[in-house]
This record gives C-alpha cells, structure tokens and sequence, in this order.
C-alpha cells in the first residue's frame, strides 16, 4: 500500500513549473525530506535529465519505494537515509530540493539543514526550498497563522520560520538568495545559489 499525500497530488503541478526553470542546466539532485516519494517520481519524469536521489528517515523508506518501483525510472534513485542531525551524504549535487521540511523541524535542524546543503551543493548549485514562510516576523495569510498555532500545538519546537533567519543561515553557508517565488495556497518557493569559489 503507497503512502498518499493529498498536499503533494495539489501542489506538484506548480511546483514542477518552477523547477523546470531553475532546473534546466542542473544534472544532480539531492532532494532533503521525500515524505511519501510522490513528487520524486513526478518531478523524475518530467525532468528526465536529472538524477533525483531520494532521502528522508528510514520509517519512510518504505513508502517511497513502493512509489519508485511503481514507476521504475533509470534517473530515481532509491532513498538514502538522511536525518539532518545525522551523517550526511559525501558525494556533492548541484541541486538541492526541500518541501514542507523546515516548519516540522526544530530551530537548531534547520541551521543543520542549511550547514548540510551547503556542504554538498557545488558551487553555482542551486537550492529550492518550498513551503509556508513568515516575512519580517508577519505571516502572509491568516490561514498561515492557524497553520502555524496547530504546528506548535503539536510540537512547540516546529513553526512557520521567518525569511530573514532563514537567509541569515543561508549566508553563513555560503549561500546566496535568489528568488522568491510566489506559489498557490500562501506557499513560496525560496532560491538560493551556492557562491562561486574565488
């Protein structure tokens, strides 16, 4: 039986339509958290010039490869064991993709998160981060601010995290912001780039 996200089904459209675009010259692809591994095999198919490597927590190993082998791709890789307070993979991507990962996590996972990617991103890679963010400490929408209370009843640990902090970390690793994309039900897409090594 595959794991189901009614989320992932709504917004894989749209997101595929971004990273298309910011995709189009990357070849490797870390993507942090694949949850139940239907936008892997979504995005594997329609950008069958990259290689998607899968990752998340070994409890959802399962789950992703019974999505993978459903659909048997040469470019989807099976899911690699990646917990960001673990051990990271050694071999470097040129991008890195993350959705709806850093409100579930903890403040000091987040900061590993960022000292992660920007270990493993080569320089002038790409890293797209999707989901629900505050801007200047406001959130975007009302329906964010519930969102937001129902995470930290839930875990107060988790949380919509703000922009800036998320920038500020960013930059500590070597990242340098880019874009932010504005996504459907008061999601964005944030962009950064690895710097060139002078």
């Amino acid at each position: 039986m595959k794991p189901f996200s009614e989320a992932c089904e709504e917004n894989k459209a749209p997101i595929l339509r971004i990273l298309q675009r910011l995709f189009s010259h990357q070849r490797s692809v870390l993507e942090i958290g694949s949850g139940t591994g239907q936008h892997a095999v979504h995005f594997a198919a329609a950008m069958p010039h990259l290689i998607w490597q899968t990752s998340d927590r070994v409890e959802n190993h399962l789950g992703i490869r019974a999505w993978l082998d459903e659909v048997a791709l040469s470019n989807l890789r099976d899911p690699i064991d990646l917990d960001v307070g673990g051990a990271w993979p050694d071999n470097h991507f040129d991008a890195v993709f993350s959705a709806n990962t850093t409100h579930i996590m903890s403040w000091p996972e987040v900061v590993l998160l960022f000292q992660g990617v920007g270990r493993l991103l080569d320089s002038g890679g790409c890293f797209a981060l999707y989901g629900p963010f505050n801007f200047h400490g406001r959130y975007t929408s009302e329906s964010n601010r519930g969102f937001d209370q129902w995470l930290k009843n839930r875990d107060p640990l988790s949380g919509i995290r703000d922009f800036e902090a998320l920038d500020e970390q960013a930059g500590l690793n070597g990242l340098v912001f880019n874009e932010n994309v504005e996504m459907p039900v008061n999601n964005r897409i944030l962009v950064w780039f690895k710097q060139h090594a002078h």
